[in-house]
């Protein structure tokens, strides 16, 4: 059976905003949050430079563009955590996922460097979260390209579902090529 290409994009499904969320769900979310480093590690154990270099998807990025797009995303995220519970509802600075991912450091800067970034900004976002009262997931940052706030819960909720998402991707790849 051929992957639909709605497969190949959204190996675990697209991202389904909940209206609200339980101390459960925070702890879920927080626990993919402090293992997503190393699933990345283990994504991309004993991978070469070819199969760095191969799209997880045709017209997709590549395993290498995927790692460095996860430690801009989360680096991202993390100020903006940052932001959130020192500013009231900062308004964050959007950037072009896909034009960073295109930038040379994507290219030639080793992916263990993005992973190693990836375990520092989670052992610190986990830390925070750890940390928070009840009261400050309600805590928003204002995002101008969706024209909203958005809780620290809804970021929480983001991460976690984004770093499922790239890990399959990744694993999606490396099973379908017998890697």
């Amino acid at each position: 059976m051929t992957d639909t290409l709605e497969q190949l994009k959204y190996p675990i499904g697209r991202f389904v905003p909940q209206t609200e969320y339980t101390a459960e769900d925070l702890k879920e979310w927080i626990n993919t949050l402090k293992a997503i480093p190393g699933w990345m590690d283990a994504c991309i154990e004993n991978m070469d430079e070819f199969q760095l270099k191969t799209p997880y998807r045709p017209g997709g990025w590549t395993v290498q563009q995927v790692v460095h797009h996860m430690a801009d995303s989360h680096m991202n995220a993390f100020i903006r955590l940052k932001l959130a519970l020192t500013e009231d509802n900062p308004v964050v600075k959007p950037y072009s996922e896909q034009r960073w991912a295109e930038l040379i450091d994507s290219d030639i800067v080793p992916v263990n460097i993005s992973v190693t970034m990836l375990h520092t900004i989670h052992i610190k976002m986990v830390a925070i979260m750890n940390n928070m009262q009840p009261e400050d997931w309600n805590k928003t940052f204002y995002h101008p390209e969706h024209q909203r706030s958005i809780t620290l819960w809804q970021l929480a909720a983001l991460y976690a579902w984004h770093s499922r998402h790239h890990a399959a991707h990744i694993t999606t790849l490396r099973d379908k090529n017998g890697w």
